[in-house]
Parts: C-alpha cells; structure tokens; sequence
C-alpha cells in the first residue's frame, strides 16, 4: 500500500556546496526517477522570506506580519508530494535530492483528519 508523504525543502547553514549546474543535474534525475516510478505528486519551490507574511488571530484580532522574518534560522523552500510504501523508503528517494545535501528535508506522513470518513 503506498502512502503520501509531504516533503518540506529548508535551506540549513549546516549544508553543503555543489559546482554551478551540479544542483539542476542532480535535480532532473531525481524528477525523471520519481516520475518512473509514479512517486511525485505536486510540488514547487516558493519565495524568499522579503515576499512571505505571517498570518495569526489573537484576542479575536488578526495580526499580519511582513517578512523576512529574523528569528528563522532556515527557511521553507519548496515542498513535493512524495508516494512511497514507508516513509524510509522516502527518505531513501529524498536523499537523492540536492536539498538533502545543500539544506534539509523533513519527510511528514499525510494522514487524514479524525472526522474524515
């Protein structure tokens, strides 16, 4: 039975470099390998935090804050659907990814909501 996963791209001062076009490499053989084998689903990078807000409610009001925002030490870069039969397994296909190595990836299980039939 597969499973979706939701894959978090951060960048992490604690990454490593890659020569120029290593990155885009790396990338397309990851893509052309997860659409062999039917495992990508959605998926985009996103804007840098100078473009991002901060949406919250408290006391009933609604605060929205402008980026960046100082106190993230990484920051969201993109995210994939990822279908895999365990999340180990997306770990392993995630691995091949240029953001494992250039920042961090957090693998999440998407699961449905109490009230979800």
């Amino acid at each position: 039975m597969s499973n979706k996963y939701l894959v978090i791209h951060m960048t992490d001062p604690t990454g490593g470099t890659m020569p120029q076009g290593e990155d885009q490499r790396l990338l397309e053989d990851w893509a052309e390998e997860g659409d062999a084998a039917g495992r990508l689903g959605d998926g985009a990078p996103v804007a840098g935090p100078e473009e991002a807000k901060s949406v919250a409610v408290r006391d009933g009001k609604v605060l929205v804050t402008d980026g960046p925002f100082p106190e993230f030490k990484e920051w969201f870069a993109g995210y994939d659907i990822v279908t895999a039969e365990s999340i180990d397994e997306a770990a392993s296909f995630m691995a091949k990814h240029p953001t494992a190595v250039m920042g961090r990836v957090y693998i999440l299980p998407v699961v449905k909501l109490p009230w979800d039939a």
